[in-house]
């Protein structure tokens, strides 16, 4: 592209001092473009733009138990968003958080099953470690082979993400996880003593948001106020500096997806536990790669990543009420959370880059 820019007497140069006002207002003219897109895809779909927009709100915020549900929706997607976001902080290139879930709910699943009976919370915390001990370790063997063996962390973790949904698949269809008498690919009801409490009596509202939030918190102050969250924003800058003040990129780089595949395991927790009650690959699917989509709207800011994720499972939460009274499809929400990463880049682009008429040398 920079060629074809280059044949037309154009040079597309980085903009490091674009104003905040400049910025915002780019952004804000991409985002009304989306807006623009997402009221043209109601209108072919045969309902009124301002109508689907009420219905969606509404389904998402308009009720108390619609207010709970959201924030159960958005909790997997804050920690996947979590674990993206720490990673690309990093600049390691995570696409693994969608294996990286199915490895914690393996991991949580493989625990605690062999409790029931136990008291709910050691089988609540062996669930949680599980799933924070099988998203780290599955991550961190991408880390290794991208600090060991120089396998690029975009293609290993890809690769990752198939392999361990057959693992599931295999447990549970007719495999030792399956449920007895059972025909889909599902564990039987976890035990009753395994499952999150329910925080607001009268929805589906569990303990797994508060977990979130504790998360988010911990992350922004790991980040920002420790050595370790040094190391961090220290090899996303510069990794040889990194290592010249004593830090070490291999080390890092595993670590820092261990951190990733914890918090996206906990994302598993959260559906399984907390939603379900069962572990089936069908409720977790899609977690992950969502959570890409909340890190890069949250700028990789943790409390702005919980902030996308909650906006996200609004999103997802009134589309089956805006679906009700519109008729618009509730499958059509996807789509509609592409253009919105579309725009949102296309207006952070357009804030950091000009273009400039390249000088003419005679």
């Amino acid at each position: 592209m920079t060629g074809a820019l280059a044949r037309m007497g154009w040079r597309l140069e980085r903009v490091d001092d674009a104003g905040l006002a400049i910025r915002l207002g780019l952004i804000g003219a991409a985002l009304a473009v989306a807006v623009a897109l997402c009221s043209l895809l109601f209108l072919m779909a045969g309902a009124s733009p301002g109508q689907a927009f009420f219905a969606l709100a509404k389904g998402a915020f308009g009720t108390r138990r619609a207010l709970a549900e959201t924030l159960v929706n958005a909790t997997p997607l804050i920690f996947t968003g979590l674990a993206t976001a720490v990673a690309f902080r990093a600049r390691i290139w995570n696409i693994g958080a969608e294996g990286q879930v199915f490895a914690g709910a393996i991991g949580a699943y493989g625990v605690q099953h062999y409790l029931p009976g136990w008291p709910a919370p050691v089988q609540i915390g062996a669930a949680m470690l599980g799933a924070m001990a099988g998203g780290a370790l599955y991550a961190a063997l991408a880390g290794v082979l991208k600090t060991r063996f120089r396998v690029d962390e975009v293609i290993s973790t890809v690769m990752l993400n198939y392999i361990i949904a057959y693992v599931l698949s295999m447990l549970l269809l007719k495999g030792p996880w399956s449920e007895a008498g059972g025909f889909f690919e599902q564990t039987a009801k976890v035990d009753p003593g395994s499952v999150l409490p329910v925080i607001l009596p009268g929805t589906s509202l569990h303990v797994g948001v508060v977990f979130a939030l504790v998360a988010t918190a911990l992350l922004a102050v790991v980040i920002q106020r420790t050595p370790f969250g040094y190391d961090i924003r220290a090899l996303g800058a510069n990794g040889r500096a990194l290592e010249v003040q004593g830090g070490s990129i291999a080390r890092t780089t595993i670590l820092v997806m261990a951190l990733s595949g914890a918090l996206a395991g906990m994302a598993a927790l959260t559906e399984v536990y907390g939603v379900h009650e069962r572990l089936k690959p069908g409720a977790i699917i899609g977690i992950g790669y969502a959570g890409i989509i909340v890190a890069i709207l949250g700028q990789l800011n943790p409390w702005f990543v919980a902030l996308a994720g909650l906006f996200f499972g609004a999103l997802v939460n009134g589309a089956t009420y805006m679906q009700i009274k519109t008729g618009v499809p509730s499958a059509l929400i996807y789509a509609i959370e592409a253009i919105l990463l579309l725009c949102y880049l296309a207006g952070r682009a357009l804030s950091s880059f000009r273009l400039r008429k390249a000088a003419r040398h005679d």
